[in-house]
C-alpha cells in the first residue's frame, strides 16, 4: 500500500510529510479568517491487507499510535426512544466514551501517531474546546508537548482539562476564527506541527474510523455474512465540516474496499446561528457559497465557527452523494438535549445534541424503517452551564 496526499480539487498529490497541509496552486488565494481551499485528503493505492496494514486503512503504522484506547465507540439501540419516534432502528453512536470525552480524539490520535513517527515534539492547534482537550489528553499520553489557542469564552471544563494534561494554554480575547489565525502564526514561525481542524489533512482521515466502527456494529447486529453494512442515514453535528468529511471518507474507502454497497445520506446537522454549510447547500450556482461570511451566535459552541474552514471540501462532498442539511435553533437543540438524557440515559453536549435535533425535526420526512445512526460527539458534562440553563438550574 503507498500514501500520499492528493487535492480533490486540481488532482496534485504531495507526500505526507511534517509541514504540508495545503495544495500549493489551490490554497494560493486563501485569506484570513475564510473558508480554505486547497484542503488536501490522504488517498492510498495498491493492495489493502487488514491482517498487514490494520482493520482501517490509515496512514501511520500502528507502533506509533500513543497508548491511550481512542475508537471503539458503543452503538447504542436507545429503546424507549425508538419506541417513542416510531424508530426500531435507531442508533446513538456514542463517542463520548473516548478518553477526553469528545469525538475530536479520533484526529489527535493519528495527529500524535504521525508525530511520533516523523519525530515532531510539539503540535499546535486552535479550538473551542474539544479539539483543545482532545490533543492535550492524547499528546499526554503520547509524551508531545501541546499548545492551544483558545477562546477565553470556552466552556471552564475544556479548560481545566487542557490545564489537567498538562498543556500550554493560550486564551484568545475573540472567537474561534482569531483562535485559528493566531494558531498559524505560532507553528509558522515556530516550525512545530499544526493540528488545526481542516489545515491538517490528518484531521479529517482520523475520523473517518467512525464509518467502520458504525458499519462494522451494523454488521454484527444483523448476525449474518461477513460484508459490513452501511445504515441508511448518518446526522453529524456540523460546525467547520471536518467531522462529515471523514464521516465521508470513511465511507468511500468501505466502498473501495467493497466492504458496503452504497453511500447513506449524510446529513449536516448546524445550529441555525452557526450554519454556513447548509446556507451554502442552497446557494446559487456561480456564486461564492461561503459569502459573505455571518458571525456564529450559537450556545452549541463546539460547532460555533463563522467561516467553516473546511467549508469548500465538506460542501462538495455533500453534493457528490446527495448529502443534506438541516438548521435547528438553540432551543431545539437544548431539547433534544433533554430528551436523548431523559430517554436514553446519554448525557451530550448541545453541539452533540445538534445533531438528534435535526433527525427529530426531519423524522417524519424518513422511512421509519430506516438504519438511522445519530452521531453524539462530546459528553455534557463538557458544558454544565448550557446544560443547566436547558434544564432551569443554577450553577
Amino acid at each position: 500500500m503507498k500514501w500520499n496526499y492528493r487535492c480533490p480539487s486540481c488532482g496534485k498529490e504531495y507526500a505526507i510529510e511534517p509541514g504540508r497541509y495545503l495544495c500549493d496552486p489551490c490554497s494560493a488565494s486563501n485569506m484570513p479568517g475564510k473558508a480554505l481551499h486547497g484542503v488536501l485528503e490522504c488517498v492510498w493505492t495498491g493492495r489493502y491487507d487488514s491482517s498487514k496494514d490494520g482493520a482501517i486503512p490509515l496512514p501511520v503504522q500502528a507502533e506509533f499510535f500513543p497508548p491511550i484506547p481512542v475508537g471503539d465507540t458503543p452503538l447504542w439501540a436507545p429503546e424507549r426512544l425508538r419506541v417513542e419516534l416510531g424508530f426500531p432502528r435507531l442508533f446513538l453512536k456514542d463517542d463520548t466514551c473516548n478518553p477526553s470525552g469528545s469525538f475530536k480524539d479520533r484526529a489527535s490520535y493519528l495527529v500524535a501517531a504521525f508525530a511520533r513517527e516523523k519525530g515532531v515534539k510539539e503540535i499546535a492547534l486552535a479550538s473551542t474546546g474539544n479539539a483543545a482537550s482532545s490533543m492535550a489528553a492524547v499528546g499526554a499520553a503520547a509524551g508531545l508537548k501541546i499548545t492551544v489557542f483558545l477562546p477565553a469564552s470556552a466552556p471552564v471544563a475544556k479548560r481545566i482539562q487542557v490545564l489537567q494534561y498538562g498543556a500550554e494554554l493560550r486564551e484568545i480575547q475573540g472567537n474561534y476564527d482569531l483562535a485559528f489565525d493566531k494558531s498559524l502564526e505560532y507553528s509558522t514561525a515556530t516550525g512545530v506541527l499544526s493540528r488545526n481542524t481542516a489545515y491538517n489533512p490528518l484531521t479529517i482521515e482520523g475520523k473517518k474510523t467512525v464509518s467502520f466502527e458504525i458499519a462494522a456494529s451494523l454488521r454484527t447486529l444483523a448476525g449474518s455474512g461477513p460484508k459490513a453494512k452501511a445504515p441508511d442515514h448518518v446526522f453529524v453535528p456540523t460546525g467547520d465540516g471536518v467531522i462529515i468529511a471523514g464521516v465521508f471518507r470513511g465511507f468511500e474507502d468501505l466502498m473501495k474496499l467493497g466492504a458496503i454497497d452504497k453511500m447513506p445520506t449524510i446529513w449536516a446537522a448546524q445550529a441555525e446561528g452557526s450554519s454556513a454549510i447548509a446556507r451554502a447547500m442552497a446557494a446559487p450556482a456561480g456564486s461564492d457559497p461561503f459569502e459573505p461570511t455571518i458571525a456564529a451566535t450559537t450556545a452549541a459552541d463546539s460547532i460555533s465557527v463563522d467561516a467553516p474552514r473546511n467549508g469548500y471540501y465538506a460542501l462538495a462532498k455533500l453534493k457528490k452523494y446527495s448529502g443534506k442539511a438541516v438548521m435547528v435553533s438553540d432551543e431545539e437543540i437544548f431539547a433534544a438535549q433533554r430528551l436523548v438524557s431523559a430517554k436514553s440515559g446519554l448525557f451530550t453536549e448541545p453541539s452533540s445534541a445538534c445533531a438528534f435535533a435535526g433527525f427529530y425535526k426531519v423524522r417524519r420526512t424518513i422511512d421509519p424503517t430506516a438504519t438511522v445512526v445519530v452521531m453524539l460527539t462530546g459528553s455534557g458534562l463538557k458544558d454544565i452551564k448550557n446544560a443547566a440553563k436547558a434544564v432551569g438550574a443554577s450553577v
